[in-house]
């Protein structure tokens, strides 16, 4: 089969991409190396959606930010994804900090954003009492929010399938070529034709258009096809995840003033009642780098101290390291390839790369038809999925759910109050979850202060259950990560 476009990279870019060309008459297929979607930078991150004060005027990350910040509310309304406007908070931890509120106010005014406004120690401290007292001063950002970052490329993955389009994961792409329309090779990548792309697993697809929506392997990818044109370097940040009785520690989003690294260690509370502290900043190499360090670490609770001094760490409940997708420029590279005819490509989406997702998705629609791609609205088209959340139901709800089927009425996970019901839909939904860290993703079992050790084996169970497959063929989260390897006192071979 040929499809009409090919999007490389499951992440939460890829996925806007995927849904948005649901809103057409068109074949598309979405393609992961990993066998999840989310598992690469929009997996761990920040889940902050971004004001976009920060942003220099008159670039893509200005205008997109913006752009995306407005799409937030409808959006995950229609997806049942958890999102919260709570506003952030970029504060003055010095005197000589208050002229970069100023200067951060009229850039984003510039960019068009809404509600901004300077405000005094007295206020900052009345709006948050737990800050520290020597704070100067604050710009307010109200319309910046949070979000569950992997519910949310999942949904739109999931929306893209249920309107038609296709997920290949566990397809890492090796090989693309260009081919004629009767498939002979072109050496002439400028001129029209097809797209052949491979995989590791010696599959392949063709396609009328690519777009290279590859995260951190993005420049690796566009090497495949055309002649090097950029470079991303891993940035990694590490982060502490605390119990939910920190999670209203603050209310808004706290940033400190940004700096050549980026926004700097920020305390947020999460749509799901956590606090969320981090990141640290790390250049590196290694695109699959996600180890926590002690260095990484203690650099996020010695500069958090400085915006409050009342986060218990003792409540610590996990740790994590994501990567964000440095460019080698300073603005996101959102082009159609000059040196290959049909091929987009979306990369260097660093931050604020989660917040624009959905307006760059827009515009990549706008790309791919100046390349040819005929546009045909789909009267068909679905925006909306359903998805219950058994704790943001009210007792009458619950009971409801529970007699209509038992299985709601069956907590599994303790400590995030998921039930059996949960469970099952999430493995049962169209891109369904199929590993531990799969189901963790899309219902939450596991990610609170047990982190699955009390739940895990059951979700174990009912995976196995409602895969029809043996408990030991289910991984933890990607390919090889597995749990069991036998039953107990059995030789070993």
């Amino acid at each position: 089969m040929t499809y009409d476009v090919a999007i490389i990279g499951a992440g939460v870019i890829g996925s806007a991409l995927f849904r948005e060309l649901g809103k057409y008459r068109l074949s598309t297929v979405l393609i992961e190396k990993e066998n999840d979607v989310a598992l690469g930078c929009s997996r761990a991150n920040s889940a902050i959606v971004h004001a976009g004060y920060d942003p220099p005027t008159g670039t893509l990350m200005a205008r997109f930010n913006v752009a995306g910040n407005k799409m937030y509310p409808k959006l995950c309304s229609e997806l049942s994804v958890p999102f919260r406007a709570n506003g952030s908070l970029i504060v003055a931890l010095t005197e000589e900090e208050l002229p970069q509120l100023r200067s951060l106010y009229e850039n984003g005014t510039r960019n068009g954003v809404e509600g901004l406004e300077i405000i005094g120690s007295d206020e900052v401290h009345h709006l948050e009492p737990n800050l520290k007292e020597s704070i100067c001063g604050a710009l307010v950002a109200p319309t910046g929010g949070i979000v569950g970052s992997y519910e949310f490329t999942t949904a739109l993955a999931e929306n893209g399938v249920v309107n038609g389009g296709k997920v290949l994961l566990n397809s890492e792409v090796v090989k693309i070529d260009k081919i004629a329309k009767d498939g002979a090779p072109l050496e002439d990548t400028k001129k029209e034709g097809y797209f052949r792309v491979t995989f590791a697993n010696g599959n392949s697809i063709d396609a009328r258009f690519v777009v290279n929506a590859a995260g951190v392997y993005s420049d690796v990818v566009q090497r495949l096809i055309g002649k090097e044109r950029f470079s991303v370097t891993p940035r990694k940040g590490e982060y502490y995840i605390l119990d939910k009785r920190q999670g209203t520690l603050v209310d808004r989003t706290i940033f400190m003033c940004p700096s050549k690294l980026g926004k700097g260690v920020l305390i947020s509370p999460t749509v799901h009642g956590n606090l969320l502290v981090g990141p640290d900043a790390q250049d590196g190499e290694d695109k699959e780098d996600f180890s926590t360090t002690k260095k990484g670490l203690d650099f996020v609770r010695d500069m958090s101290k400085l915006l409050s001094d009342k986060v218990d760490f003792r409540d610590s409940i996990r740790n994590f390291a994501g990567l964000r997708s440095l460019p080698s420029g300073k603005d996101f590279i959102i082009e159609i390839d000059p040196d290959v005819a049909g091929f987009i490509n979306l990369a260097g989406i660093k931050s604020p790369g989660l917040t624009s997702a959905p307006a760059i998705a827009v515009y990549a629609v706008e790309l791919l038809a100046n390349c040819g791609l005929d546009l045909v609205e789909d009267p068909d088209f679905n925006p909306c999925r359903d998805e219950i959340r058994f704790t943001a139901l009210s007792d009458e709800e619950k009971a409801e759910l529970a007699a209509k089927d038992p299985r709601y009425g069956r907590i599994v996970c303790r400590c995030e109050e998921v039930t059996e019901g949960e469970i099952v839909e999430a493995i049962r939904r169209p891109l369904g979850a199929r590993t531990l860290d799969g189901v963790k993703r899309r219902c939450r079992p596991g990610s609170g202060r047990c982190q699955g050790g009390f739940c895990g084996p059951r979700v174990l169970e009912i995976l196995s259950r409602e895969l029809g497959v043996p408990r030991e063929s289910i991984d933890k989260d990607k390919e090889g990560s597995y749990i069991l390897i036998g039953n107990t006192k059995e030789p070993l071979e």
